[in-house]
């Protein structure tokens, strides 16, 4: 199977470096889908099919926090697994995150193994 991931974050960069991480590990992707805040991220689910969500948390328009929370609470969108990249690592917030349904998160600066890791344990918790 290949995936269809929507990467969400304001840094050209960064989205670049993720797309590059997920090929790097070898993770089968059909087609990257990019946006630059929660706003495009929402319009990129109107759009088209996904399979994972990469996201930000600090973007500007909307955050990635708000734009979870709307994917979360529609029907059409809510069983996409999100995976939040960010700088923000406290426990606090990783738990806040989990508690909203987020299946994985990976500190910035991440290296490629990283990716590969929480993407292969999101994949098989999706498989159970």
């Amino acid at each position: 199977m290949s995936y269809r991931i929507l990467i969400v974050d304001d840094s050209r960069t960064t989205r670049k470096m993720i797309a590059r991480s997920l090929k790097m590990a070898r993770i089968p992707v059909e087609e990257f889908v990019e946006a630059d805040n929660g706003v495009e991220g929402i319009e990129a689910l109107v759009n088209a099919r996904v399979d994972m969500i990469f996201s930000d948390l600090n973007m500007p328009v909307m955050t990635g926090f708000e734009m979870i929370d709307k994917i979360k609470a529609d029907d059409n969108t809510k069983e996409i697994p999100i995976i939040v990249i960010s700088t923000e690592g406290s426990s606090l917030r990783i738990a806040e995150l989990k508690a909203k349904g987020v299946e994985g998160y990976i500190r910035k600066p991440f290296k490629p193994e990283d990716v590969r890791d929480v993407v292969w344990q999101v994949v098989k918790e999706s498989l159970k």
